[in-house]
């Protein structure tokens, strides 16, 4: 079943299915009914020469400039062709997808005016698998993502380039294998396609769901590394969280507990301490406040996501058109840099619980940096280098984006929202992350195959880490003897990225969410 367009319901897990995984999607008769409508109005103020910002207007400093009759049809061409002025790499596809797909849902809502033609043929882009070609930066947020959304409106013409079905073409030729017919640009369109924050908000939705993902597993790794360390459980009891109140720690700390579920720890058939470390106990109000900080992230973007992001804004029924500002991408990248700094936070904790696996003053019996021959070998000595490397340069990108404004335009925009840095660093800061998380889960995985061998007292683990520690054992072998460690270190960071563990794990115990 195609997922149906209206302007309104457009949830992450939408986006998801739609630019990572291909499912198709279809504009609903309302929303089409509705384009139309404001259309004919439009039509009818350009007949009527009403003074109209970006249809027979210049833009941003050339706002008060207005066009001859002649004019306004070329105008969207050079609009585009001017702002088509990205740079760097090219964008993942699903980013340019998830752009497409929040703008025929902006579109849908029937007040930005463009020819129905032009969301049809965005529809029709996304169902036929052909995706423009567009620069990773140069985007501020504001007046939306002009840049890179105007390397998909060149395709509007039949310029730029583009990939069909995975080649890279130039746009006429991906549009005709494709059997899309070209709709041009006329009066209002090329803005129409442009002018919201539409690439931030999809990379941001896409990367919401990916971190839930990542706290889950989080949580999985906190677990089996309070197992290894013989930690007390105490801290992870409900009554402790539901007395403060904190939906995220509860939920925390319920996962945690699931994954421990059945072990001789949480079931308290081990002697334990009676208060272990901050890293240790602390873990639910931690993730707990990242899970808190999701929550409200996602109700941003998804708000944005089912919004008019557009400027100047129609309304067919009072025969009014508006111009403001909801192209500004702040009420997105604002809650965004708070995830980024969620993510390197919850890595900070994994890296401490790591430290205390490997330092033989804190690991409760395990033999120095996991190696049963210290001294000759330096068994995960190394691999704490190597996350902490990571974290520092998480914390370095974890300055806020949205602060970072330098005004542009000959300063009639003089405040933007920088979105699109604040998206580009915190792709950066989960794929160290990964790595980092990875590190972890092998580093936990190494400690209790050492539990199994050498300990007097043997103990049962819960039923989630065992699960979890199988999967890692068919990606990366027990440290025996040290070897080099790079391949185990990408291996565990490619193994994180698919979510495999999590996968298993909420196969075996049930959802962690």
């Amino acid at each position: 079943m195609p997922i149906v367009i209206n302007g309104k319901g457009l949830t992450i897990e939408a986006v998801v299915a739609v630019a990572r995984n291909h499912e198709k999607v279809e504009l609903h008769p309302d929303a089409l009914e509705r384009i139309r409508k404001c259309r004919a109005m439009v039509d009818k103020k350009i007949q009527d020469r009403e003074i109209m910002y970006g249809i027979n207007t210049g833009i941003g400093e050339f706002s008060e400039v207005v066009l001859a009759d002649d004019q306004v049809r070329d105008f969207q061409k050079y609009l585009i062709y001017n702002h088509a002025a990205g740079i760097g790499e090219a964008m993942k596809e699903e980013y340019v997808r998830g752009a497409m797909l929040g703008r025929i849902n902006v579109h849908a809502n029937g007040n930005s005016g463009c020819r129905p033609e032009i969301t049809l043929t965005l529809v029709e882009m996304l169902n036929k698998d052909v995706t423009p070609y567009v620069c990773e930066k140069g985007s501020v947020g504001a007046c939306g993502d002009l840049a890179p959304m105007s390397q998909i409106a060149l395709l509007m013409m039949g310029e730029g380039h583009a990939y069909y079905k995975g080649e890279f073409l130039p746009g006429k030729e991906a549009l005709q294998k494709a059997g899309i017919k070209i709709p041009g640009l006329e009066a209002r369109d090329g803005l129409a396609t442009i002018n919201g924050s539409n690439v931030l908000t999809a990379m941001s939705a896409i990367y919401l769901f990916d971190v839930n993902n990542f706290f889950k597993q989080a949580e999985i790794a906190c677990a089996m590394t309070l197992e290894a360390l013989k930690a007390n459980f105490g801290p992870y009891n409900h009554k402790i969280h539901e007395v403060r109140g904190f939906a995220g720690a509860m939920r925390s700390a319920a996962a945690i507990r699931k994954v421990a579920g059945g072990g001789d720890l949480i079931e308290k058939r081990i002697k334990v301490k009676v208060q272990d470390a901050y890293s240790m106990r602390s873990t639910p109000q931690v993730i707990g406040a990242a899970h808190d900080a999701v929550k409200w992230a996602r109700s941003q973007v998804e708000i944005e996501l089912n919004g008019v992001g557009d400027n100047p804004i129609f309304f067919p029924d009072e025969n009014l058109q508006l111009s403001g500002a909801n192209f500004q991408g702040t009420p997105v990248s604002l809650p965004m840099d708070m995830i980024g700094i969620s993510v390197t936070m919850v890595c900070v904790l994994s890296e401490r619980r790591m430290n205390r696996l490997n330092n033989p003053a804190l690991s409760v019996g395990l033999p120095p940096f996991l190696t049963h021959e210290p001294g000759m070998f330096s068994g995960l000595m190394l691999s704490q280098y190597t996350a902490d490397m990571q974290i520092v340069e998480q914390r370095i990108l974890s300055a806020p984006a949205s602060i970072q404004s330098i005004p542009a335009a000959a300063d009639q925009e003089d405040f933007v929202s920088m979105g699109m840095n604040t998206a580009i660093k915190n792709w950066q800061i989960l794929d160290n992350g990964f790595g980092i998380l990875g590190i972890e889960f092998m580093a936990a995985t190494q400690a209790l195959d050492l539990r199994e061998k050498y300990d007097e007292q043997k103990y049962d683990f819960g039923k989630g880490t065992k699960i979890a520690k199988q999967v890692i054992r068919k990606h990366v072998d027990y440290l025996d003897v040290d070897r080099p460690l790079y391949p185990d270190h990408n291996a565990m960071k490619a193994l994180v990225r698919s979510c495999e563990i999590l996968t298993e794990v909420e196969n075996g115990i049930g959802s962690l969410d």
